[in-house]
């Protein structure tokens, strides 16, 4: 972590941009100065903190191409390669880990992949498909109703542990979110789900949208997906899996039982983007009907209609903006350049370490495990009070050589070891 103030980088250039040109030797020089001396380095094996944010040389050569290349990717007829390559990697993607072929394009059914640009964005676009789906379903059953009747009735759900870009997706869409209160294991149950959405229906509201989390970020801990997918399917309600950050290990066979019952979810989102070696930004989301989103989305011009519009998607319908970029390329560079095997290695090995820090903690007796270890995740703390944490994390991150974040559930704080870089070895 870089130890400049807020504000430093005014002084270290000029007021102004130059009237002529400089040479590239200057511009890079500065690179150092002015940019290398203020960043935090996610890519340092000492780098702890959040969760990883994924980096190759395949996916930097394609980020690179896909800037060279700078086509703008919103209709078919756009850049044909961009939407299509889109597809068979969504669809590859979707293959190894394991999701139902109702979500792949390779179905001929229905469902398919889109790369949104973040986790969040991809929890926005799904509650506004749930919404457009519940708004049509209600009308049907009361045509004189309106929008303005329908919308104060809408209500979604989530662990009260989901990340906060669920409560975010809620105030952007206008619909009322619910935080469930989790299980001792940090996870949503069904039963609290049910109960939930029976009292909300005795109240006169309208359930529409439950947002199940697969690794939460405070402490990747994982919602009893096949319960509240029954919950979901009882009550005609759309399901949203994000497994942000957890969903790159379910490549690994041995992890996907945490996926049990994906079946039941109307749409299913993680980032290679944070541990599977693809470059910023990356996020993977599938549904099983996208027309929800498309009909959401749907503003036709003239001027951004084709002859071939409906045999391709046009994936400005199922993304918030209308432009696009060539992003499949990053994934096709790493899925073959590393293949398969090398990504599962990758990850194994981060767990791996994950577990040697545990055992570093368990065998100091002045430290505990403060949740179960699955993933690149440990949390961890002094035995004592959340003081002398604090104390703790101030120490280590006042040295500037490792960086953690805290975290805090019920009132107990903890610190977070993420185990986030490529070069992170075991000494």
């Amino acid at each position: 972590v870089p130890s400049v103030k807020p504000g430093y980088l005014r002084p270290l250039v000029p007021e102004q941009a130059p009237e002529k040109p400089e040479p590239w030797t200057a511009v890079m020089a500065d690179v150092e100065r002015v940019v290398m001396s203020g960043v935090t380095h996610w890519q340092s094996p000492r780098f702890h903190a959040y969760f990883p944010t994924a980096n190759s040389y395949p996916a930097i050569v394609a980020d690179m191409l896909s800037g060279a290349i700078a086509c703008i990717g919103f209709t078919w007829i756009a850049s044909p390669a961009c939407t299509e390559l889109e597809v068979v990697m969504m669809d590859w993607l979707g293959q190894m880990i394991g999701l139902p072929e109702p979500f792949l394009a390779r179905s001929g059914g229905e469902g398919g992949g889109v790369i949104q640009g973040t986790a969040s964005e991809a929890t926005l676009v799904a509650l506004l498909g749930a919404k457009a789906r519940t708004m049509q379903r209600v009308k049907q059953q009361f045509p004189d109703w309106t929008d303005n009747d329908i919308l104060p009735k809408l209500v979604g759900y989530c662990n009260k542990q989901a990340h906060s870009s669920v409560e975010r997706a809620g105030l952007l869409g206008g619909v009322k979110l619910r935080t469930l209160k989790p299980d001792n294991k940090r996870r949503l149950r069904g039963d609290t789900l049910r109960e939930a959405i029976e009292e909300d229906l005795r109240n006169g509201l309208i359930p529409f949208f439950v947002v199940a989390t697969l690794g939460t970020t405070s402490s990747c801990a994982f919602d009893a997906l096949d319960e509240i997918g029954d919950v979901c399917n009882e009550h005609n309600v759309w399901l949203h899996v994000d497994a942000a950050y957890a969903g790159s290990a379910f490549i690994c066979p041995e992890y996907r039982y945490f996926m049990k019952g994906v079946e039941k979810a109307d749409s299913f989102n993680f980032n290679p983007h944070k541990w599977m070696l693809v470059n910023f930004d990356c996020s993977a989301m599938w549904l099983k009907q996208p027309r929800w989103i498309v009909d959401a989305f749907n503003v036709d011009p003239l001027y951004l209609k084709h002859d071939h519009q409906g045999s391709a998607p046009d994936y400005r319908h199922w993304q918030i903006p209308l432009g696009r970029r060539f992003r499949s390329l990053k994934l096709w560079f790493v899925l073959r350049l590393y293949g398969v095997e090398n990504l599962q290695k990758h990850i194994r090995k981060h767990i791996a370490l994950a577990h040697l820090f545990e055992k570093l903690c368990i065998s100091d007796e002045r430290f505990e495990i403060y949740e179960e270890v699955t993933m690149g995740l440990v949390c961890f703390r002094l035995k004592g009070d959340n003081e002398q944490n604090e104390e703790l994390l101030r120490r280590i991150n006042g040295r500037g050589k490792i960086h953690l974040v805290p975290s805090k559930i019920d009132d107990v704080y903890f610190l977070r070891l993420a185990i986030c870089s490529r070069f992170t070895e075991d000494s």
